[in-house]
Parts: C-alpha cells; structure tokens; sequence
C-alpha cells in the first residue's frame, strides 16, 4: 500500500469521535505500510463548494467552450478525482448528521462524480470507471441506526461509491455515543475491535 487517501467531515475536526476513528484506522495501516503516504482532506475545515448551476455547467461544457471560471472548477474536480484514483485505500470518517451525511460530503461528492471520467451510462446501465479498492467508513452516531430504516446513511453510501466503481466498502458503527458514558465506551470500544479486525 503507498497510498491512503483520507476523508474526514466531523464539524468538531479532529476531536469528533469519527474523526478520532478515522486516526486509529491510520494508525494501524501506518503500523503495517510505514512508506504509505497520507492525503488528508477535511471537508470540515476545508469544504468543497456546494453545487450550483454555475459548477455544474463547467461540468457539462465540453472543453473547447468553457469559461476561465469553468475551467478552474473542472481543474479543482480533477484534482478531488486524481486523489482517489491515486489511492490505494479510501477512509472516510462519517457521522450522522439529521439523518445524512454531512453536506459537505455530499458536496464532495458531487465534485468527484463526473460523467465520461468517474463513470458512464451504457446500453447495460450505469457503469462506474474508477478502479475498485477497499473504502473504510467510520460512522459514529448519537443514537442506535444501523440495520434499521432511519440508516440513511449506509445504502446511500454503498449505492453512490458502487455508481463509481467502489465496491469493497466496509462500515465500522460507532452508535448510541449520545446515550451515557456507558454505552458511549462500550460502542467505542467495539468500533476499536472492528477497526483492527479490518486493518489485521
């Protein structure tokens, strides 16, 4: 593995618990990879600009037409897209936010998925275009989620990573932290098992 590309969205930096998940998941690949580079993108701190018609025009305009300002959104999402193609691993710490992801993920998102670049329509459907690798997900939640119908955030995330070509995505919960220090430890120490099950 030479390199890691991480995504991290807590509102807290790195002091949210998914954030915090995120580090141990580093930790224990740099432990097995010690050359692995390290990309880092809080969205948090750094967030990508929502979509607007402006954004998504430069993204439908072919190249020959587009507009100084167009050309610097489509240079901004070549560079979100080269730092996943450039990975050999994918960690996203994801909490819940009302439900969803955060919206700066989903902005993220929508900056990375490019018609004719990350993926294609074909007489067959759908095909996504980046090559797959493993996709770690920290999702720490408040409240108990997981296998129920308010886990919004699970069938969205494997569904949207797939369209692309992502498929081997793995989910570590880290649920009820907003229920008692009791169930708070115990769920992190879960998603710590988990963590070094995923990383053995």
């Amino acid at each position: 593995m030479k390199n890691i590309l991480v995504i991290t969205t807590s509102i807290f930096g790195q002091t949210g618990q998914s954030s915090q998940l995120v580090e141990k998941t580093i930790s224990n690949l740099k432990a097995q990879h010690p050359t692995a580079a390290v990309i880092y993108r809080d969205l948090s701190k750094h967030p990508v600009p929502h979509i607007d018609a402006e954004r998504f025009g430069a993204f439908t305009t072919s190249a020959s037409d587009r507009s100084d300002l167009e050309n610097q959104v489509i240079a901004y999402s070549d560079e979100l897209i080269s730092e996943i193609v450039g990975a050999d691993a994918v960690i996203l710490g994801v909490p819940m936010y009302n439900f969803g992801i955060p919206s700066t993920l989903k902005a993220y998102f929508d900056h990375i998925a490019r018609s004719g670049v990350t993926f294609r329509y074909t007489d067959q459907g759908p095909e996504g275009l980046l090559e797959d690798r493993p996709v770690l997900i920290m999702a720490a939640r408040g409240g108990i989620y997981a296998g129920t119908e308010n886990d919004t955030q699970t069938p969205y995330l494997r569904t949207f990573l797939g369209f692309l070509g992502l498929k081997d995505v793995s989910f570590v919960y880290a649920e009820g932290l907003a229920m008692g220090d009791d169930k708070k430890d115990a769920a992190l120490d879960k998603a710590s098992t988990k963590i070094d099950a995923l990383t053995a």
